[in-house]
């Protein structure tokens, strides 16, 4: 019976299990799911399901950059012991630079030595968040990452439209230590500012403002609510009297993307 790719995922969402333990318990079971289950029970391999459970609030992330394309890639774990150890490290550096080349798909490439990985060092190990970005005709791209302990910890990639190598990693730096949720405010989610803005109502009516500089007090407090959050509002971090779209100067953010780990 022929073995899919679908019989295979099928079978590691039931029991953790990697891919390729996966496959070989079809294979030896003739696609029968139920056998193939009880198979990896026999064998001592539905263990990595209760490893898959476990929290992997560690990790490390990478950003490379080629020409007019980075990527980021987060690898998680369980512990700073093994993400700031020279294999996983160098893994997720590999991972990122053939992102660059290929693409996002070209994480799947690694899926048997994260297992092996896995299985080494008995801990819930998988890749996280990965981004690719590509700069275009008069745009410029740059990235920043923070290390500690040897591992990337905080990596942003940016891309500027009108714009100097120099500005776009100043948005990248700025980035880094400001960590916007989104780009601009029609990014924000409807529901998210509606919820705020009862939010905010509700205390300035408690704090008892007078009703008629209620709409004026609470757009100021949305104001400084977005400018936590959004980066074209946020003050510069470099010169706080400017908000990041008065530093650009008319220049223009097209994308950017940040991970941070545990973030």
């Amino acid at each position: 019976m022929a073995i899919t790719a679908k019989d295979v995922q099928t079978l590691r969402q039931s029991t953790g299990v990697g891919m390729m333990d996966a496959k070989k318990a079809l294979e030896a079971n003739d696609g029968d799911m139920q056998a193939a289950t009880q198979w990896l029970r026999v064998q001592g391999l539905a263990s990595a399901a209760k490893r898959a459970d476990r929290e992997a609030g560690e990790g490390a992330v990478a950003v490379v950059r080629d020409g007019r394309v980075a990527a980021i890639v987060e690898m998680r774990c369980e512990t700073d012991f093994v993400a700031k150890s020279e294999d996983f490290v160098t893994l997720v550096d590999e991972i990122a630079a053939r992102v660059v080349a290929e693409g996002e798909g070209a994480t799947a490439h690694f899926q048997d030595r994260i297992e092996v990985m896995l299985t080494t060092l008995k801990e819930n190990i998988s890749i996280g968040r990965v981004f690719r970005l590509e700069a275009q005709e008069g745009e410029v791209i740059d990235t920043y990452s923070h290390l500690q302990a040897g591992r990337g910890v905080n990596a942003v990639a940016v891309v500027v439209a009108g714009g100097s190598d120099e500005l776009a990693h100043e948005i990248a730096v700025h980035i880094a230590f400001a960590k916007p949720a989104y780009l601009r405010r029609e990014d924000v989610p409807a529901a998210e500012v509606d919820a705020e803005r009862v939010t905010v109502e509700e205390i300035s009516r408690n704090e008892g403002k007078p009703e008629a500089a209620l709409p004026k007090i609470i757009e100021g407090r949305l104001n400084g609510w977005f400018k936590e959050r959004v980066l074209l509002d946020q003050p510069y971090v470099k010169d706080e009297k400017l908000s990041v779209e008065q530093f650009l100067n008319g220049a223009t953010i097209r994308a950017y993307a940040q991970v941070v780990v545990g973030g």
